[in-house]
């Protein structure tokens, strides 16, 4: 007989139901490369069909698995069975509206995104083949470019679950410095100017939480310090 594993996974679907609940699990180890997609897979393709979920590549790109799992954001696709405690706590990511089981509303947090125009800005004639960089300015985006917009980070982010209308969040302050950074794009002060904000920016109090979430091993915090950095540069 095949070693089980237990899972309490969150469940709410606002139609019918007055409140959130844990719904129990239990599905059978695959073998010990399983990952919690994998379990969430059979629960649904074997046990309960309205289990609802996001995923797509199942390869940690696309970052439409973003969960809470045993208190920690990450990616289903990638986080290993083994070593997480039993049950494992499959929740939806914090600090947002629930849509229906661990599907949750990412309108604000893409929106917030938009904000800081994710695009090479320039005023100089279009070359006539390519805007060339230095090996030494491409690697200045090593760390900001690879983001998949997981949203792993932002919810994890005490600032963000109390001034998420205002402070833009880890993510979007991680993308906004892989613009400033660019050696190509030419609107570094007008962008310095969007984001030189008490809340916009500042609410970031380094907890650091957005290191431990983001399931790229990138550094949102050490970003957004770069920023600040530009920003207090250009007044002296």
């Amino acid at each position: 007989m095949s070693e089980m594993i237990k899972l309490s996974v969150f469940r709410y679907d606002p139609e019918k139901d007055d409140k959130p609940f844990m719904q129990a699990y239990e599905v059978p180890l695959s073998g010990s490369g399983m990952k919690l997609l994998d379990a969430l897979n059979y629960i649904k393709w074997k046990l309960d069909g309205t289990l609802t979920y996001r995923r797509s590549c199942g390869e940690g790109v696309c970052g439409s698995d973003g969960l809470n799992i045993n208190g920690i954001n990450g990616l289903a696709c990638i986080t290993p069975i083994a070593g997480l405690k039993q049950p494992i706590h499959v929740r939806p990511l914090p600090g947002m509206e629930v849509i229906r089981d661990l599907v949750v509303d990412m309108d604000h947090f893409f929106d917030q995104y938009r904000q800081i125009q994710p695009w090479l800005k320039t005023t100089t004639p279009v070359p006539e083949h390519e805007r060339l960089q230095t090996p030494g300015q491409r690697a200045e985006l090593d760390g900001q470019y690879e983001c998949i917009l997981c949203g792993c980070c932002t919810t994890s982010c005490p600032s963000w679950w109390w001034n998420g209308d205002r402070f833009l969040g880890p993510a979007t302050l991680l993308q906004a410095n892989r613009w400033i950074v660019d050696s190509r794009d030419e609107a570094m002060g007008e962008r310095l100017d969007q984001l030189e904000d008490a809340f916009r920016l500042y609410r970031c109090h380094q907890i650091m939480n957005c290191m431990e979430a983001c399931p790229k091993d990138l550094n949102p915090t050490a970003a957004i310090d770069n920023i600040k950095r530009k920003i207090l540069a250009r007044k002296s």
